[in-house]
């Protein structure tokens, strides 16, 4: 009996409240739409909330009520998970006031759903690109925040998706071979330009690992003529890959590796 009380009050309620709402929608109060929005936004209903700021904040503009509620504006936005239209405002936000009282948060929450909304690495990765730039500007413009470790932790983790992405590429060049040109290079140019881009990335002893392997795949199917020069550029690739990594999961195969290139080159 109990249970069905409750959900027949929050039945009557839901229905107040739509009521209230219709009836906000059409009212030309601005006070009284403002404060409805807040309580909207407090009660979650953040699709209520947004729908009216979207035609409040242009009418707020230049009161004592603008800073706030267009960033009220922007977190209704991000709290629906709407992370698109949310980084818009919140920058547009920041924009007109970085010095505001909510700045600070408009620009972590900027980054920081974009990082949220941050395809997997096999798709186009502009929001992740958005995401690096909105957090770096935020950790540039409040190096003390206690979001600092957040953001940080956000673009490394971003930065290895970019990685994850050009190693896909990088193998993906590997698996063709020599089909119409030459892919192993290609492979190698992809590695390496990742490497040097993202130096401190989880990725990278895979990344050293492929060129390694890219090299000795075009070193074996290469030439007689090119066969010594390029078994001895693997030789090189080898001493490198070891010295960063004498302990690598991949340690074995790189011997290998390096025993055959050796065989080729009279070592």
């Amino acid at each position: 009996m109990t249970r069905k009380l409750i959900v027949a009050l929050a039945l009557v309620l839901a229905l107040a409240s739509c009521g209230e709402y219709n009836k906000v929608l059409k009212s030309h109060d601005i006070a009284y739409k403002y404060e409805y929005a807040k309580r909207a936004f407090e009660a979650k209903r953040y699709t209520q909330t947004y729908t009216i700021l979207t035609d409040l904040v242009p009418v707020l503009k230049g009161s004592d009520k603008a800073e706030e509620s267009l960033y009220l504006l922007a977190l209704s936005y991000y709290e629906n998970k709407d992370y698109i239209n949310s980084g818009s405002y919140f920058k547009n936000y920041y924009q007109h006031y970085p010095h505001g009282e909510y700045a600070e948060l408009a620009r972590f929450y900027a980054g920081y759903g974009y990082y949220l909304d941050s395809p997997d690495p096999q798709l186009d990765q502009t929001e992740t690109y958005r995401a690096i730039e909105e957090l770096q500007g935020f950790l540039d413009f409040f190096p003390k925040s206690d979001k600092v470790a957040i953001a940080q932790n956000a673009i490394f983790e971003l930065q290895d998706k970019l990685v994850l992405k050009e190693l896909e590429n990088a193998q993906l060049y590997y698996n063709l071979g020599n089909y119409m040109g030459n892919n192993y290079e290609s492979a190698v140019i992809t590695a390496k330009n990742a490497i040097k881009e993202y130096p401190y990335s989880k990725y990278k002893e895979q990344l050293e690992m492929l060129v390694l392997k890219a090299r000795f795949s075009e070193a074996s199917e290469s030439v007689v003529e090119k066969k010594v020069e390029r078994f001895r550029a693997v030789i090189d690739e080898y001493y490198g890959f070891i010295n960063d990594y004498p302990d690598s999961r991949f340690r074995e195969e790189a011997d290998n590796i390096f025993k055959i290139a050796s065989r080729h080159v009279g070592n």
